[in-house]
């Protein structure tokens, strides 16, 4: 069985690199198309076949270079002949439907990394519109499934998995790390979140950033007036190239919450930093299950916002805690409720850890997509 996965970037989706090597493992021969990035050499050492090239929907004002996007994508399905093209993103997949159809009608998988296009009736009816019977999607979280069925899409052509990781990864690590280097006393909790910071989408009718970020920093600063024993950390610096909204969040940090918050950036230790939270937080405006997969597999307590992929995981009062989203009050009340109940915290984080362990282990999840395989062909 060939497959070909169309990426976006070799710089994040760790979770399609997980599943491409695992898939490797199981006899497929799979190739991806994608841009060059730190990534690659671990795509390449993992035995899949890379083909150096950017395949998604260009910005608004480099559209002129669509047509070579499509030509290129076109003649690498001629020089490969995959059985089935498999796209991780929105834009790939827009690219793969215009480029394949209707002259090459191969079997196509959208595996959805994100529920943010279907929340917009405008661009999850577009993707939709765009689709033929030789399309299929596997939804990474429940939230995703559901609305594809709402949207006509037949049962059928409709998969559940989630995107694994690798479980060893997420073992041997000091909670210590963080407090040396932050210089946090034994005495101090460390309220953390770990995410990208992506901009707001004005034309999406977004104002703060899509993980909520700004929402965290107000949760903290309301936690912080009778509570000076918080500290707070966000790891995890501007998504792409740009640092102007990156630098807005931690002018507003500072503002709000002064001193007791601390921004790290992005690292490439952000697994053992980790360790060092007494609690994670993820409030999220829109999300697949986001960086509470993380926090489970290490055991940390986590509250979480009750949008897309994230109530899969964190069940509320069960293995964590959920609140409604663009929420500040609602976390800050969360925030201080697990910090008093270390002890109840610590429970429901070992029932989030056995279920994260059970969904997003890479090796199950990546049968589950070769079996996918195997039914659309």
């Amino acid at each position: 069985m060939r497959v070909l996965h169309l990426v976006k970037t070799a710089t994040g989706a760790t979770w399609a690199l997980h599943q491409m090597r695992e898939l490797v493992k199981m006899g497929v021969e799979v190739h991806v198309a994608l841009p060059d990035g730190p990534l690659m050499g671990q795509y390449i050492s993992a035995g899949v076949q890379t083909h150096i090239c950017q395949l998604d929907v260009p910005p608004f004002d480099q559209w002129f270079l669509y047509p070579q996007v499509l030509k290129r994508l076109r003649s690498l399905v001629h020089q490969i002949k995959p059985d089935i093209v498999h796209s991780h993103f929105v834009g790939t997949t827009v690219s793969m439907r215009l480029a394949l159809e209707p002259h090459l009608p191969i079997r196509r998988i959208f595996q959805v990394p994100g529920p943010l296009h279907l929340e917009s009736p405008l661009y999850g009816a577009a993707e939709v519109r765009l689709s033929t019977s030789s399309d299929y999607w596997i939804g990474s979280c429940q939230w995703t499934c559901s609305k594809y069925l709402q949207m006509g899409i037949p049962a059928n052509r409709i998969f559940l998995s989630y995107y694994g990781t690798d479980l060893q990864g997420f073992h041997g690590h000091s909670p210590e790390s963080l407090r040396t280097l932050l210089n946090v006393a034994s005495h101090e909790r460390i309220v953390g979140m770990v995410a990208y910071m992506y901009p707001p989408k004005k034309h999406l009718g977004q104002f703060r950033g899509l993980k909520g970020h700004e929402d965290f920093i107000d949760a903290l600063a309301l936690c912080m007036k009778n509570h000076p024993e918080i500290v707070g950390v966000v790891i995890g610096g501007e998504w792409g190239t740009g640092r102007g909204y990156e630098t807005q969040v931690r002018h507003y940090g500072f503002k709000k919450c002064g001193d007791r918050i601390h921004f790290l950036g992005t690292r490439n230790d952000a697994v053992p930093l980790y360790t060092g939270f007494d609690l994670a937080v993820h409030p999220s405006h829109s999300e697949n299950v986001g960086g509470a997969v993380e926090s489970f597999l290490l055991g940390i307590p986590t509250i979480a916002t009750n949008v897309g992929g994230l109530p899969d995981l964190v069940k509320d009062r069960q293995t964590g805690w959920l609140i409604p989203s663009k929420s500040p009050a609602r976390l800050a009340d969360k925030i201080l409720e697990a910090l008093a109940n270390p002890h109840a915290a610590a429970a429901m984080a070992e029932q989030g850890r056995a279920l994260a362990q059970r969904l997003f282990d890479v090796r199950r999840t990546a049968k589950e997509v070769f079996d996918v395989y195997k039914q659309v062909l």
